[in-house]
């Protein structure tokens, strides 16, 4: 990705600063953004950097005599994160691929822990009995059978999290989920080995089947709140109709369109520019940029804005502004900042997922020791402390507040209202 122009992609302005949007594979929680926004911010040339964990975009903004923007990626490929210009259907398509993915694995997880189950139902009721200890180690080296490998599959969305996260020097959510299902299995190897009487590989699988349902119904709202939110993307044109002084046509890319061009616009096409008529009428649909639904008419000498739909006649117009700087790029910009904005819960809840990861570790740590001072054996203080780690996990705190509010700006978006403060919900609440 280093060796691709990257600069048709970056936003300049007067004062020498620069600015970008990529999306960003890999984002996962609250640790990811971290990980992300103070590893750019290393870089003395970068000024800024921010994470939208629903739309898993980061906003960057550098000094441009500094820095080239091609050193942005590869900043993020060192922190263990692949990054590549936004574009809609490029993402949709990791998308697709990462939801596929997932359900796979909670196919594999679900379909393995049924089978674990039944042989452990065997085991517990032998237990209470007179299970003989051949036949209680064949059934735990059966379920090892089926728990590692499922677990080394199904759990690659956790584990791969895992390692992006300590790779760049930060801890998020799921490297308690990791170390707690790495030791369990090895635990449970361990006690099959030395024929014990207990082993966990259901419970380490159904664990894993459980999250991925969870990951994958997360996956589920953030792919539609990415449709809703691009929406806007979707009425970019890629290509206009310029119109040459001899009057002939050229299809061109949306790219390659100065201001001072003709194009033209025929009726059923959208405006691809933002410019004034020079001949035509026509009548508008310009309820993106107006919220009014009903037609207008537009005539010689009138501005349209691109995403503006044209409804009757053909109309030539004078480019003013094309690609990323028209009206519809604006609206775009203003759609990502207000659900990119944290509002004073979504603060709330990054403080919290910040400080959960050595607050947790603390605990499990000084609960595996508090047990074995009061006199537990180590394989079962570790088995406690192993529970702890597992069942901490804030995902509802660090994840649920900011898709709530993405989910939230994408609805009234929809319905032609656009928020540009991401606390504006906040505020309306405390309205009379």
């Amino acid at each position: 990705m280093a060796a691709q122009d990257m600069s048709v992609f970056v936003r300049h302005r007067d004062d020498g600063i620069a600015s970008m949007e990529l999306a960003v594979d890999g984002i996962r929680c609250a640790g990811c953004m971290r990980a992300i926004e103070s590893g750019l911010v290393r870089e003395p040339a970068i000024l800024g950097a921010r994470v939208n964990l629903a739309l898993k975009r980061v906003s960057v903004e550098w000094r441009e005599a500094l820095l080239r923007p091609e050193a942005v990626v590869e900043r993020l490929a060192a922190l263990g994160f692949k990054a590549y210009p936004f574009a809609p259907e490029r993402q949709t398509d990791a998308a697709a691929s990462e939801e596929r993915h997932l359900l796979r694995a909670l196919g594999v997880a679900g379909f393995a822990s049924m089978n674990i189950m039944l042989l452990s139902v065997a085991v517990w009721s032998g237990n209470a009995g007179d299970i003989d200890p051949t036949t209680r180690d064949f059934f735990h080296w059966l379920s090892a059978l089926i728990a590692l490998p499922t677990a080394t599959y199904a759990g690659r969305p956790f584990f791969e999290s895992a390692l992006r996260a300590l790779k760049a020097g930060a801890v998020n959510m799921d490297v308690p989920i990791t170390i707690g299902v790495v030791l369990a299995l090895v635990m449970s190897v361990a006690e099959t080995w030395n024929h014990g009487r207990h082993a966990y590989f259901d419970g380490v699988v159904m664990l894993l089947f459980f999250l991925l349902i969870g990951r994958y119904l997360d996956q589920l709202m953030r792919r539609r709140t990415r449709d809703l939110a691009g929406n806007l993307a979707a009425l970019k044109a890629e290509t206009a109709t310029r119109l040459a002084p001899d009057g002939s046509t050229t299809v061109m890319p949306i790219t390659a369109i100065a201001p001072g061009d003709l194009v033209l616009v025929r009726p059923g096409e959208r405006v691809c520019v933002d410019g004034i008529v020079e001949t035509g009428h026509s009548e508008l649909d310009q309820s993106l940029v107006t919220g009014e639904t009903a037609p207008v008419e537009i005539g010689q000498g009138e501005r349209v804005h691109a995403g503006t739909l044209n409804l009757t006649g053909v109309l030539t117009v004078r480019v003013e502004a094309a690609g990323q700087g028209t009206l519809l790029d604006e609206i775009d910009r203003l759609m990502d900042q207000a659900v990119g904005n944290r509002s004073r819960y979504v603060r709330l809840s990054d403080r919290a997922a910040r400080l959960y990861a050595p607050v947790v570790h603390t605990l499990a740590a000084s609960t595996f020791l508090g047990w074995l001072a009061w006199g537990l054996a180590w394989p079962e203080a570790l088995m406690i402390a192993v529970t702890v780690l597992i069942i901490t996990c804030p995902c509802a705190l660090g994840l649920a507040i900011p898709a709530v509010q993405v989910v939230a700006a994408s609805a009234l978006f929809r319905r032609k209202i656009m928020l540009k403060e991401g606390d504006a919900l906040e505020r309306l609440a405390e309205a009379d």
